[in-house]
């Protein structure tokens, strides 16, 4: 019976602290009415000190697209007296309607554990460094960053007369583009004629639709290059030549093959081998 109000207790007491209201005033992280920690913001950066003003850490957040109309939201967190390593980290916020300042409170305690009622945990920062958490990220957002790897592997550009462009080598090129075209690298105009997509052996890749935004692979995919964002992102309303360019090689893996390797001839000087 003892043992059986003792554990109904401690689940209180539990209850209780993680119900605990985490409030900000001043400058001032307030945890259940006891002064835990100051915060100031500067230039992006929100940094966390002890009552005594001694800088201890910073948070950041980001906000950034992935790929397409995938973004991802995370904190950066970076210790003041040692920022040989910064961790990328999840937070929470205790509304949809929390601020950044909120929510960069609200994680250090609730999530994070480097805040308690006696301040800032110096312990628990030490850990969390030593053993950083991974990151948990959706289905989604992992295959996004898997598509933008190979996308930045391929290094494409595209130059002033419509050609591909892969690490500097021309890939492919575009035909029947639109009287924009060189003054400005998003496509602006709507014609009724598609703009189509050749590989360096002029092969036909595909074709973008200007009216429907929407790619059409040679081999029958389709892709709307319209994207559907949230927060402080807007809609993409026209894409670039360089986004269709890429969104194609993802589409066909054989339009540009990423090549691991360079190789290069024999070096020579003034005739000679070296």
């Amino acid at each position: 019976m003892i043992l059986r109000i003792f554990i109904i207790l401690f689940s209180v007491f539990g209850l209780l602290f993680n119900a605990q209201t985490v409030k900000i005033k001043r400058g001032i992280v307030d945890l259940e009415g006891i002064h835990v920690a100051k915060l100031s913001y500067k230039s992006g950066i929100y940094t966390f000190m002890d009552l005594k003003e001694t800088p201890i850490y910073t948070i950041e957040f980001v906000d950034k697209s992935v790929v397409d109309s995938v973004r991802d939201s995370y904190i950066k967190l970076k210790r003041i007296y040692n920022q040989d390593k910064t961790l990328d980290l999840d937070y929470i916020s205790p509304s949809a309607f929390s601020g950044e300042e909120k929510s960069a409170a609200y994680t250090c305690v609730k999530s994070l554990k480097i805040i308690d009622e006696r301040g800032i945990n110096i312990k628990n920062l030490d850990e969390l460094f030593k053993n950083s958490p991974k990151r948990k990220l959706d289905t989604k957002t992992k295959d996004a960053y898997t598509i933008r790897t190979k996308i930045d592997k391929l290094n494409i550009t595209v130059n002033n007369v419509g050609e591909i462009l892969s690490n500097g080598k021309p890939v492919g090129y575009f035909t029947n583009l639109p009287a924009s075209f060189g003054s400005d690298d998003t496509v602006t105009d709507k014609t009724f004629v598609d703009i189509e997509i050749y590989d360096a052996n002029s092969k036909y890749i595909g074709k973008y639709i200007t009216t429907t935004k929407q790619i059409k692979s040679a081999g029958g995919k389709t892709f709307t290059l319209y994207r559907e964002m949230s927060g402080r992102a807007s809609l993409l309303k026209f894409p670039t030549y360089k986004a269709i360019a890429e969104r194609m090689a993802i589409m066909d893996p054989n339009f540009i093959k990423i090549q691991e390797k360079v190789i290069v001839g024999e070096v020579t000087k003034d005739g000679v081998q070296k």
